[in-house]
């Protein structure tokens, strides 16, 4: 199921805002100028479908998406628990960093927290099976797969080198709460 909860910046231990209720996650993550949909594949998605299956299963909304924002590549990436570099893999994003693009992940299967620090608020979105969001170039966030991550998700990109990891510095990821 997915989840909003938003915190202030300064206070990680007390939610402004907690809801699984998908109109309301749309509703204020466009507030703060996110975009967050649900998804439904055209055909039957598994641990075992290929990437051309899988983004087969869902070809129109991604030629919706490309059409809108001009996005020209588009991949899938996986990671499970037996992975041998997942936790070095896990650490690589859960400190807070920008990219010079968008960051778009719609989740094929399993799960992953995004984290976004926007007015001095913490949005933290718990992305599921069928959820599209779209972090816009420039947004601080960091992102937390679990310690035992389980998810396929499909990638856009304008430019994938653009989607280089521009860390801040700022220990504020450290201070929120994260996904066992």
């Amino acid at each position: 199921m997915s989840y909003l909860t938003i915190f202030s910046a300064d206070e990680p231990s007390q939610p402004l805002f907690a809801s699984s209720d998908v109109a309301a996650i749309v509703q204020q993550l466009q507030q703060a100028g996110i975009r967050f949909e649900r998804w439904q594949a055209t055909a039957p998605i598994d641990a075992q479908s290929s990437q051309e299956q899988i983004l087969q299963a869902y070809a129109s909304d991604i030629d919706k998406l490309k059409t809108e924002r001009g996005y020209v590549t588009v991949d899938v990436v996986s990671l499970s628990s037996s992975h041998p570099e997942k936790a070095a893999l896990r650490q690589r994003f859960l400190a807070e960093h920008t990219h010079s693009e968008d960051e778009v992940r719609f989740f094929v299967r399993g799960q992953g927290l995004f984290c976004l620090h926007i007015n001095g608020k913490v949005y933290q979105v718990l992305c599921q099976q069928n959820d599209l969001i779209s972090v816009p170039a420039g947004t601080t966030h960091w992102f937390d797969m679990g310690s035992e991550p389980e998810f396929t998700a499909i990638r856009l990109f304008n430019d994938p080198a653009g989607w280089v990891a521009d860390f801040t510095g700022s220990s504020i990821a450290s201070r929120f709460p994260l996904l066992a």
